[in-house]
């Protein structure tokens, strides 16, 4: 085997995270979004609510209280997204931790938004954040849109009774939960004014703010599943690509004006609605913005989210089944969007380093900062066999991401034998060629842990942040140009 190299995991140009299960639709496991896209994203982005307090909690909104007619997924007395069940009930096996555990196991960093009661103290708060702790470098984005006033939250206080509260919730997590970073999603520049939709009245959160965001959608229906977008309604809009990008833009420019900060800014929903605009343009809009990113010099977006994977209207990758919610229907969305998705502009960096000796130990600290190692492989031509073998109990344990080529496969712990072969079915070789597998070892079980004590209340540390796996050896390749026998 050739010299064996440690490799590095970086951030991408602009990041891809990608909504998983909403109001709108389930969460799809994250075996089976791999397969579909073939690489995995920054970032899954989960949606949940936490009123704990309320009379019918912690059921689902719309169980609680079923409405003969339905009316909108905001006309409840909290948000009718899956409820939290963590803080006050302390159910850490159950949602949305059983899925965020699954998402970094895959090598992905976990982007929950919580809809929170602004009435919640403190100690309500401190609950939450002990919650968090052991899931690495997450994302939280509390009461998004909070500029409007549909959502459950905004009818309970003020707006700037919710920026005070999100400043709370800010001083409640860094100090409690270090290791999670709060997105604000509020109001966006307007061209009329020049301003942020009520900056004056938000500033002090966007100050406090780690990451900046805004929801932002190139055509919606908004009226799903009340009614049905026909033409000559008013429960839609279709919004000018160009304009939506500017506006998104100036919302980064003007919020590094007033604040006198310079942080990330990332758009927490983008998507075009197939309701509004049907599914091939729906494609080539989205692809639109996406162009507009790569051709443009300033580098202003950090990330976005797809929304969604799997969505029960015509707003994902996929429409859900009707017929079986397990099943997706696959959209001209999903393959646009994959394609742009492997484009180098979208793809974290992996920088290769010094020569590597087993045993060895990789660092993994998330989807953007992370080693591994990569093993060089010749090829003759294009092959018929390319497998990689754990052949010890020690070996088979392991809990690896595996990369060639730009595509990614999962290995979990248990697995013997993974097969690459599916990259080549769709990029097969003409020729002899060089190329490398790359290997990284994101958390077994999804979650960091101290060396010794409780990760709800240990004390902060490397541990936070940063999980350690032993490897023992360098896999087995199994590289064949020919089939085994023929006819």
């Amino acid at each position: 085997m050739e010299q064996i190299n440690k490799v590095f995991l970086t951030p991408a140009d602009c990041a891809l995270d990608l909504g998983d299960g909403s109001e709108r639709g389930l969460y799809v496991n994250q075996d089976y979004v791999l397969q579909k896209m073939r690489k995995v994203h920054r970032g899954i982005s989960l949606m949940y609510t936490y009123y704990p307090k309320d009379k019918g909690w912690p059921l689902r909104a719309s169980v609680a209280f079923p409405q003969d007619t339905p009316n909108g997924a905001w006309n409840y007395p909290y948000e009718d997204y899956f409820p939290y069940r963590g803080g006050k009930e302390g159910l850490r096996d159950d949602e949305p931790f059983k899925f965020m555990r699954e998402i970094r196991a895959h090598g992905q960093d976990v982007v929950l938004t919580l809809t929170i009661d602004p009435k919640l103290t403190d100690e309500d708060l401190v609950e939450v954040a002990k919650d968090l702790r052991p899931y690495g470098r997450m994302l939280l984005r509390i009461n998004h849109e909070c500029t409007g006033t549909w959502f459950c939250f905004n009818k309970r206080a003020t707006y700037k009774e919710l920026a005070d509260f999100f400043v709370r919730c800010c001083n409640v997590f860094h100090k409690h939960a270090p290791n999670v970073k709060l997105i604000l999603c509020a109001g966006m520049w307007t061209p009329s004014t020049g301003k942020i939709e009520m900056e004056d009245l938000f500033l002090d959160a966007f100050k406090a703010a780690d990451y900046w965001s805004g929801d932002k959608y190139l055509a919606l229906h908004w009226g799903w599943p009340v009614d049905v977008a026909r033409k000559g309604g008013d429960t839609f809009a279709c919004y000018n690509v160009d304009e939506v990008y500017l506006q998104g833009k100036n919302t980064w420019k003007r919020l590094c004006e007033i604040t006198g900060q310079k942080k990330p800014m990332v758009l927490s929903e983008l998507n075009a609605d197939g309701d509004v605009t049907g599914p091939w343009e729906q494609a080539k809009i989205m692809t639109r913005f996406m162009e507009l990113l790569q051709n443009d010099s300033e580098k202003w977006l950090s990330a976005f989210t797809m929304y969604q994977f799997r969505d029960d209207g015509r707003l994902g990758l996929e429409v859900t089944d009707p017929n079986n919610s397990d099943v997706g229907i696959e959209q001209p969305l999903l393959s646009s969007y994959r394609e742009q998705l492997h484009r180098p502009y979208f793809s974290q960096k992996i920088k290769s380093g010094e020569a590597l000796s087993f045993p060895c130990r990789l660092r993994w600290g998330g989807a953007e900062d992370s080693e591994g190692f990569e093993i060089p492989v010749h090829f003759e031509k294009n092959p018929h066999f390319l497998e990689v073998y754990f052949d010890t109990p020690e070996m088979q344990s392991l809990n690896l991401m595996i990369e060639i080529g730009g595509y990614w496969f999962y290995k979990k712990p248990g697995t013997k034998c993974v097969d690459l072969m599916s990259y080549f079915f769709e990029h097969p070789l003409e020729g002899p060629a060089e190329m490398k597998i790359r290997f990284f070892a994101p958390p077994a079980d999804g979650m960091n842990a101290p060396s010794s004590g409780d990760p709800y209340t240990a004390a902060d540390g490397d541990w936070m942040l940063n999980t350690y796996t032993e490897i023992p050896k360098a896999p087995r390749l199994r590289v064949e140009f020919e089939p085994v026998e023929l006819n």
